[in-house]
């Protein structure tokens, strides 16, 4: 008589590998050092060049509110140019002065695709000052055929807190004192 042997098939028990993995795995997780790569995008002066085509991006246009005027200017390479001062008039800003320098300004190829401006507020300008120039920068009202439709400026707005005075009139003053 033949002793049949049965054949079973083995099972395989992974239950203590998977207790390991569950102990390990978190435990070189918290231990492994994450790098992070940060890129700077700086932008260096270039000299004196002739013909230098202007990247519009690098073009900042600032628009600073302050309790006796509003100025526009603009920033390329270090350089900032006022293209317009715009005094309080009897007390009352001047809006439509704003929108007409905002409105040659998009007339300059420079500026034509340009859609982001910064406002530059000084404390204790207030609120409803701040919402009409927002309004004045963003738009103004264009005839086009024989109705009138609100044409783009800028409508990109970011804000700021307006320099300080002293220190753009020590800037200033620096600048005076290198140039001679």
């Amino acid at each position: 008589m033949r002793r049949q042997r049965n054949k079973e098939e083995a099972e395989l028990n992974v239950t203590s590998f998977m207790n390991l993995m569950i102990v390990l795995v978190p435990v070189l997780l918290m231990n492994m050092v994450f790098s992070q790569i940060s890129v700077l995008d700086l932008k260096l002066p270039q000299g004196e060049q002739k013909n230098v085509i202007v990247n519009p991006e690098d073009v900042t246009l600032e628009v600073i509110i302050r309790k006796e005027s509003i100025s526009v200017s603009y920033s390329y390479l270090l350089q900032t140019t006022v293209k317009a001062d715009l005094p309080r008039i009897d007390g009352e800003y001047d809006f439509e002065g704003l929108s007409n320098a905002l409105q040659e300004m998009k007339k300059d190829p420079v500026f034509a695709e340009k859609r982001d401006i910064n406002l530059l507020p000084e404390a204790g300008v207030d609120y409803q000052t701040l919402v009409t120039v927002m309004d004045t920068v963003r738009r103004y009202p264009a005839v086009l055929i024989t109705s009138v439709v609100d044409a783009e400026l800028f409508p990109d707005i970011s804000l700021g807190n307006a320099p300080d005075l002293k220190a753009a009139g020590e800037e200033a003053t620096e600048a005076t004192e290198a140039a001679e």
